[in-house]
């Protein structure tokens, strides 16, 4: 019999923490899935710019508080800084291989850290390649109606990079900055980006996006541990 379980989802900002709260969070729901996003950062933060060693005081204080809590992670890897397996991705590696190494780095790091709080089964990290914005290229129609460009304007952007998730690691060209370029500078992640995603669907994203699908993956097989 499946068994309900909570997650704790340390987030980089205040996009990525409405998105688990009022997308993805709906669609784990059912599957008993409980998500409860929890931004990382200082008091009075909204976020970015995160290194791992203000991440990891959260994944500890939230490891300690029960034992029954699952934690994970969802971090931007571009620009990410200061994190396990960063500096040994080599370059130009595909998006499935960049989440192998940072994902296992990091969940090396916290065991050898906190060995006492049972992380190998407890903490799930992932790390959004290349950022969460590339989600919203899993559907290119429904992204250029949202962002009043012709569809083909996406799907070349797609068929540049090949898939949402291999949009490039760039000031330039990551997801954020051409949907920001498509806009001429008005595109808001936390209200257009949200009611995009919330038009996509989480299906559709993870049929567009293996790293993205594999960590929910992970997620829904707690109901079975």
């Amino acid at each position: 019999m499946n068994k309900p379980v909570e997650v704790m989802v340390l987030v980089e900002g205040k996009t990525e923490f409405i998105f688990v709260r009022d997308v993805l969070a709906c669609e784990l729901r059912p599957k008993m899935v409980f998500l409860n996003p929890k931004i990382i950062s200082k008091p009075g933060d909204n976020g970015g710019d995160v290194k791992f060693q203000r991440a990891q005081q959260d994944i500890r204080n939230f490891l300690k508080q029960r034992r029954d809590t699952y934690i994970t992670t969802f971090v931007d890897y571009y620009g990410v800084k200061e994190w396990p397996g960063v500096e040994t991705i080599p370059p130009n590696a595909a998006p499935g291989m960049i989440a192998q190494i940072v994902n296992e780095a990091t969940r090396k790091c916290v065991k050898d850290l906190f060995p006492e709080l049972w992380t190998e089964k407890r903490f799930i990290p992932y790390m959004a390649i290349h950022e969460f914005e590339a989600l919203l290229f899993s559907d290119s129609e429904i992204l250029a109606s949202g962002l009043k460009q012709k569809k083909e304007v996406i799907d070349a952007i797609l068929h540049e990079c090949g898939e949402p998730e291999a949009i490039n690691n760039d000031p330039h060209t990551a997801p954020s900055n051409r949907l920001i370029q498509l806009t001429n500078g008005q595109f808001k992640k936390t209200t257009l980006g949200i009611i995009i995603a919330q038009a996509i669907g989480i299906p559709k994203m993870r049929e567009k996006c293996p790293v993205f699908n594999g960590w929910l993956k992970q997620l829904e097989a707690l109901v079975h541990a």
